[in-house]
């Protein structure tokens, strides 16, 4: 253990990492296996971000563009076909892994249009169509934990789909989502499915957390405000898992899992520290424990690997800490249920915003490819 790398210890003391990104370029040069080879990778996550940024930096994807063009295809087609190609060849670059792990890792998350994270009938027609598209065991499809996607998650699961539940802020909305996932489970086990196939992740968001918390604090100044800067993301998240702890120990999950249902995992995504005056590996080193994933960008795989001092769990047994930090916050007249929602909001508002760009940057170049041909 002593020899190990940090990311090695990491997956010792039960977690997994997954990489927070995914390019065309990252598959064809060989970078994404080497992060497999190297550093512990065994995932990964996207997002409508994430997306933007690779197609609308460098020229990747212009063949596949020029492609698509001459072939008449509109813009959202284009995107659809781009996005769900990356996925794809993805999946299958961790296909071995998800046979070494019967599917619990391995996996490639795609997320339907942000636009529809408040219709909970086009989630569903999304989710199924990108299924269908990439075509691949070890997808799992992203959909948003807003009020309306809770209806759409279960749905989901109930056609035998695994599904990644992202931007999830609330203990109070995390239990809506395990509630959800558990009804899709039961729902799937109706309809004849093989339960042990579907799997599930709660992506919880961690850093975001602190981000808005500490601009509150520091509006506050006393001596008290400053001393809690930096406790609520990592105690949220904590809490969060007591959460799964409870909710998969109950005589309901207990029928499930005889039925071979696996749990849904927490996953720890935001793990990016914001103020640079915060440890570097502050929301991967601190959130440890069996069963967890933390989906990381880059930088703070590498800075993990480079210095993250892992020692084993870090989440069991702060239960009575954590909770006092929130009530703490609430003694200075911070609403936690304020935050929360508007970091939902703020995330949804983000991902649309990219997701718009996105549509216009590629409409350009299937214009320019049209004007070229």
């Amino acid at each position: 253990m002593t020899n190990a790398t940090p990311t090695a210890q990491l997956s010792d003391a039960g977690v997994s990492i997954w990489l927070d990104d995914l390019s065309r370029e990252r598959l064809s040069s060989g970078s994404l296996q080497k992060l497999i080879d190297e550093k512990n990778v065994v995932g990964v996550t996207t997002n409508p971000s994430i997306f933007q940024a690779a197609i609308t930096s460098g020229s990747d994807y212009d063949a596949k563009i020029a492609e698509l063009a001459a072939q008449g295809a509109g813009v959202e087609e284009t995107i659809f076909e781009i996005t769900t190609t990356d996925v794809a060849d993805a999946c299958d670059l961790f296909a071995p892994i998800a046979a070494a792990t019967n599917g619990v890792d391995g996996r490639v998350s795609i997320e339907v249009d942000p636009r529809l994270a408040w219709d909970t009938e086009g989630t569903i027609v999304e989710a199924k169509n990108l299924y269908k598209k990439v075509d691949k065991d070890n997808v799992l499809i992203k959909i948003p934990a807003t009020l309306e996607g809770l209806e759409a998650i279960t749905a989901t699961l109930a056609e035998g789909i695994s599904v990644n539940v992202t931007l999830i802020f609330s203990l109070e909305r995390y239990r809506a989502v395990i509630n959800a996932f558990q009804s899709g489970l039961e729902q799937a086990k109706e309809n004849g499915h093989d339960l042990s196939r579907i799997h599930s992740v709660a992506s919880f968001f961690v850093s975001r957390v602190d981000s808005e918390i500490d601009k509150r604090l520091d509006a506050l100044g006393t001596t008290d405000a400053k001393a809690l800067k930096g406790k609520a993301g990592v105690a949220n998240a904590r809490l969060a898992y007591q959460v799964y702890e409870q909710l998969f120990s109950t005589d309901r999950w207990e029928v499930l899992a005889e039925a071979g249902a696996r749990p849904q995992r927490p996953l720890w995504a935001s793990t990016g520290v914001k103020d640079p005056a915060y440890p570097d590996t502050l929301y991967v080193t601190g959130l440890a424990a069996a069963d967890v994933v933390n989906t990381m960008p880059e930088k703070t795989l590498d800075a993990t690997f480079d210095h993250g001092v892992v020692t084993g769990d870090t989440i069991t047994g702060t239960y009575a800490e954590s909770k006092a930090v929130l009530y703490a916050l609430d003694a200075l007249g911070i609403s936690y249920n304020e935050v929360v929602a508007l970091l939902e909001s703020e995330g949804l508002d983000k991902f649309v915003a990219s997701w718009k760009e996105l549509l216009a940057d590629v409409e350009g170049a299937l214009a320019t490819a049209r004007k070229a041909s």
